[in-house]
């Protein structure tokens, strides 16, 4: 197991486990590690959301960066994928995003990019803890006239703009959007500016809210993860569409004109029906990861399509893409890939994707949502001994309980177990017809494995 990256990136409650001292070794360690095959000097592009601590750990950030000998270019409040945008269009060497995503503010959390603007393999992170942890970090100290150079380069934020004008302008300038009106969630995180400078230039009516970050108030009762607000103004000021990005603004979740809410797996089903219609899915195939809906399944299914899932984590998404020539993809929480324009999830140009669809079909989005039907999901967690979290594989009892449970659903249900990466806990997934059945269930089984596996 890594010791210090998870799933996405280094995430950690900010100054105190995710210290300057440690965001140091990780800058060095990763300039080297992502800049050791160039002969020129490298460049580093930063980019961090809105939080209290961002420009702390972009300090140390930029000291270690600077320190190997790279130079940087400081991007400042963005989200993580015009990150990944500027990092291919300029030819940086390597990027890192400070944001902790959908969590609290007192979180912080250190992202990097290749130079392709992909989020970097899993071997490669072990390689940046590797050196952290060894005597090699002072073998890359530059002196001299060797020490980097550091620059501000916010102004780049309006090349992330043009990328939204270069690809939806013209298009959106043939709709009619006179009485079509959206409601923009930002969490008070890095799309806080952006989305609107993106939304006034496609001449899209829009109203913003959650958009004047604090430092401590970003993903706070709001954004993706909290939508209750942002359901009940769609409805209450006749809105055709709710939109929530996250912190870091790479997911985005909508709410159509009753309220309802539209998940990644829905997106997915009503963009993928788009890019077929327009001959624009390669090899027929949707990308999702293993905690995607049934009701993708069946979808996908019944249209003609394929369905690819990949473990849990975007970046298993985006290499099932790019293996086998895919270019849609995603995740249930909203983080969805579209690599015909950009190598990462973008919550704005997914919203703008669904617009599309909206306004040349002259469908409303609750319409356009019933072309899946989403069972009901229950997750219950199991508490277990850490070294018994793979037990369950082989332990006949819990193995026969799933048997019948899948025997008995009949392909109009699902049971997917999957052990915590970082806690002692088996996540118990359960999908079905009949939420009060498959809750009961779910906790059941769960239960059987606490009693197996104590």
């Amino acid at each position: 197991m890594r010791k210090y990256f998870g799933t996405d990136g280094i995430r950690r409650i900010a100054n105190t486990e995710l210290s300057p001292s440690l965001v140091y070794r990780v800058a060095k360690a990763g300039a080297y590690a992502l800049s050791k095959h160039t002969n020129n000097v490298p460049t580093i592009l930063i980019g961090r959301d809105t939080r209290i601590s961002g420009t702390l750990i972009e300090s140390a950030m930029t000291a270690g960066f600077l320190s190997y000998g790279a130079n940087v270019k400081s991007l400042g409040v963005i989200p993580t994928p015009g990150v990944a945008y500027l990092t291919k269009k300029l030819k940086a060497d390597a990027s890192v995003v400070i944001s902790a995503s959908h969590n609290t503010y007192e979180f912080n959390g250190v992202k990097y990019f290749s130079n392709k603007g992909m989020k970097i393999p899993d071997e490669i992170e072990e390689e940046i803890e590797e050196i952290m942890d060894s005597d090699k970090l002072d073998d890359f100290t530059a002196v001299n006239d060797k020490i980097g150079v550091s620059e501000v380069r916010t102004d780049l934020l309006d090349e992330y703009v043009y990328f939204f004008r270069k690809n939806f302008e013209e298009e959106f300038e043939n709709f009619e959007l006179k009485d079509f009106v959206v409601a923009i969630d930002t969490a008070n995180g890095a799309t806080y500016s952006v989305a609107d400078k993106v939304f006034t230039a496609l001449g899209i009516k829009h109203y913003i809210m959650n958009n004047t970050p604090n430092g401590v108030n970003i993903n706070e009762n709001c954004g993706s993860t909290h939508l209750d607000m942002l359901k009940k103004y769609v409805v209450e000021n006749n809105c055709n569409l709710g939109i929530a990005y996250d912190g870091d603004g790479d997911r985005c979740l909508a709410i159509d004109e009753n309220g309802n809410e539209i998940d990644g797996d829905i997106l997915l089903a009503i963009i993928s029906n788009y890019m077929k219609e327009k001959g624009t899915l390669k090899n027929n195939t949707i990308v999702a990861t293993v905690m995607s809906n049934l009701g993708l399944k069946k979808y996908a299914e019944a249209n003609g399509l394929n369905l690819i899932q990949t473990k849990v984590g975007d970046r298993y998404v985006l290499e099932e893409m790019l293996k086998n020539d895919y270019n849609i993809g995603g995740e249930q929480s909203g983080h969805i890939i579209f690599l015909d324009y950009n190598p990462t999830g973008d919550g704005i140009l997914t919203s703008l994707m669904l617009i599309r669809v909206m306004l040349e079909k002259q469908k409303s989005a609750s319409e356009l949502a019933k072309i899946i039907q989403i069972y009901p999901q229950i997750l219950v967690n199991a508490k277990v001994s850490s070294d018994k979290k793979d037990n369950y594989k082989d332990d006949p009892e819990i193995l026969q309980e799933i048997q019948n449970l899948e025997k008995e659903f009949s392909g109009n249900g699902r049971v997917l177990i999957r052990p915590s990466g970082t806690e002692p806990l088996i996540r118990v997934m359960i999908e079905g017809e009949d939420q009060n059945y498959i809750k009961e269930k779910a906790e059941n089984l769960a239960k059987l494995i606490e009693q197996k596996l104590k």
